[in-house]
């Protein structure tokens, strides 16, 4: 049977063609799903390509940054908020962010060799929500809520972003070769209401470290996430670094 294209020209329409999203893959940017094409390791049937969409729109709505799901990741790297903007910079290398999206970027699932998702974490840490549609209607969750629950069935609108309350903290680290990987990934917001600490690139989807913001203590980051084993780097290496960097993060944002 040969393989059908979805195009649709509206978010209404791409809403519609997706359903409930059986049986549909979802293509946006391609740089996740090209290579497993070509290698044979992925065949859609049905394939639902959203480049004519009308979902890569960045705009400023008053004090929220909100963020098309085809908005590609160079767009954040030369975005007006920060925090997003020095984690998007880390992302591969200068071709993958222009073709990358945000919304792919955060639906990543673990790659072969290394994990993906790095801007769960300060999306997490800004309080950012997701806005999505399919099975069950439309809705609009918290960025740590979509990430650790069902996503089977839900095609990614919007992410709304709302400009940080107070001092924030960036701190990652990678592997470098012909991209960037990551070992691990801490963002930290603080505000009138506490901290936010968001974890990615230690496993499969980002992570609220909700030890660490009701602790401020380090080593608690580890009640929260499990780091994983990858050709990038070991999980006894993560755990350690997890720590370190969350250190430095709690000590950048003022932790006391």
């Amino acid at each position: 049977m040969a393989a059908e294209a979805l195009v649709p020209s509206s978010a209404a329409e791409a809403v519609q063609l997706f359903g409930d999203g059986k049986d549909i893959t979802v293509f946006a940017g391609g740089t996740i799903l090209m290579p497993e094409i070509a290698a044979g390791r992925l065949k859609p049937a049905r394939t639902l390509l959203l480049h004519r969409s009308g979902l890569d729109e960045l705009r400023v709505d008053g004090d929220v940054i909100r963020i098309g799901a085809t908005v590609p990741v160079a767009a954040l790297a030369e975005g007006t908020n920060e925090l997003l903007a020095r984690f998007a910079r880390e992302i591969g290398d200068l071709e993958v962010r222009a073709a990358a999206t945000v919304g792919g970027n955060l639906c990543a699932s673990a790659g072969l060799g290394g994990q993906r998702g790095d801007l769960g974490a300060p999306l997490i840490a800004l309080g950012a929500r997701v806005r999505s549609d399919g099975k069950g209607g439309e809705r609009t969750e918290p960025v740590e809520d979509f990430l650790s629950g069902d996503r089977t069935g839900r095609l990614v609108l919007e992410i709304e972003v709302d400009a940080p309350a107070g001092a924030w903290s960036a701190q990652t680290l990678r592997r470098r070769h012909a991209h960037s990987f990551s070992v691990a990934n801490v963002a930290i917001c603080a505000s009138g209401d506490g901290l936010r600490v968001g974890v990615s690139g230690i496993g499969p989807a980002a992570v609220r470290a909700r030890a660490v913001e009701q602790s401020r203590n380090a080593e608690d980051v580890l009640k929260d996430v499990e780091p994983v084993d990858d050709a990038v780097a070991s999980a006894a290496y993560r755990r350690k670094m997890l720590v370190v960097l969350t250190q430095r993060a709690l000590d950048e944002v003022g932790n006391g």
